[in-house]
Formats: C-alpha cells, structure tokens, sequence
C-alpha cells in the first residue's frame, strides 16, 4: 500500500512472490491489517484513488508473530514476571486481530518461553533435528511432487481441485465436520485445512491423504 494522490506499490506489492514478515502482528492498526485480506485471497491490491485505480501483483507468503498477551508473560512459568493481564485485556488485544483475517492464515503455532535464564547453553547443545538442508530437501521433494500431479502448488488448489486432489475417506470427513463444527471453520478455512493437509501428505511422500495428515493441519488452527 502507499499513500498519496498517485498510487504506488507499497510493502505487500513489493512481497510479491516473497515473504511479508509482520512483527508485532496485534500492534498494528486494525483497519490496516484488514487491508491484507484482498491480497491474501486474491494475490493481488487494489489501490483507489480520486484520479485513478490500478491493481498491483501480491502473491506472498504472510508471516506474522505476536505476543500471546499485551504484557507478553501469558503462559510463561516465570516467577518473576507473571502475567498481570486480566481475561478482558487479553481478549482485547487479541481481538485487535480479525476473525476474517485469522481465517486466511493457515497456520497458528504458539511458541513457549524456554526459561528465565536465557543463556546459549541450552541452545548451543547438540540437537536431534532435521538440518535445514535435510528439510529444504524434502520441501523441494514436496514441491515437486505437488506440480507432478497437478500441475501447481497446493495453495493454488481450486474449489473443484481440492475434491480431486484432497479427497477425504469416511474418518476424514467425519473428522473435519467435527472439527469445523466445534472450531466453528467456514467454507474457506476447511478448504486451507485440507491445502495444508495435502502438503503435510507430501512432505511425507504420500499420494493419500490420510486422516492423521488432515488431523494435523487441524492443529494449526
């Protein structure tokens, strides 16, 4: 976006085919987040103004991290800083966030405080972990496998391409009626569950997607 009489392209046209990493994320001004959720659907902006109109490219992958509290110290065994946030402002500030907005984001991951301590030791210990060259293999691997049978990215997938290319047995489609009833999903957020369900089966080499795939992109949600 970019203000002014004469439109230009601002951060999410400049993201295009990139990353838009937002720090931060509740601190922004609501009005202007909502704003992401045009591109975020349709991978492209719309900029209006008196004297012209003109649509800019933003396909980019949407990146955001938050506090899970205004104080930051929700959840966070620290005796010396708890959480003062009371139930309201915690639902205020995370309300600061849309429920539109969150429904375009596919995966939601709470990352725990490690300690008061924060020394390097317990990060500079050996670790068991894929290297990031072992997961950008097997990424590239999924990738490629996606293409293959489909001819483009699981995140392009249509509506009519996902009852080809993510179709559920009797155990799945019971599980995601259940888990869109009670998580109450829309129409689009049950469709971004089974895209990422089918790049979970991918990054696992399957041509199937089974429940436990499907089990585990509703955990992101």
């Amino acid at each position: 976006m970019s203000g002014g009489s004469d439109p230009k392209p601002g951060e999410i046209s400049l993201a295009h085919h990139g990353v838009l990493f937002l720090d931060e994320f509740a601190e922004f001004d609501r009005c202007i987040l909502d704003v992401l959720r045009e591109p975020l659907e349709t991978r492209s902006i719309n900029i209006s103004r008196a004297a012209r109109q003109v649509t800019y490219p933003a396909n980019f992958q949407l990146v955001a991290a938050m506090n899970p509290c205004a104080d930051g110290y929700l959840g966070a065994q620290i005796a010396a800083k708890p959480c003062r946030c009371t139930p309201d402002q915690i639902a205020r500030y995370r309300n600061r966030i849309s429920g539109p907005l969150l429904d375009r984001i596919d995966l939601h991951v709470m990352v725990p405080m490690q300690g008061h301590e924060l020394t390097r030791a317990p990060l500079a210990g050996e670790t068991s972990a894929e290297s990031s060259s072992r997961v950008r293999e097997r990424v590239v691997a999924a990738h490629e496998r996606a293409l293959a049978r489909q001819g483009s990215a699981n995140a392009m997938l249509g509506v009519a391409e996902l009852a080809t290319h993510c179709a559920l047995d009797a155990s799945g489609e019971g599980l995601l009626a259940q888990a869109a009833q009670r998580l109450g999903l829309s129409v689009r957020a049950q469709h971004r569950v089974l895209r990422v369900a089918r790049t979970i089966a991918d990054l696992e080499s399957s041509d199937v997607l089974r429940t436990k795939h499907l089990a585990e992109a509703l955990g992101y949600r």
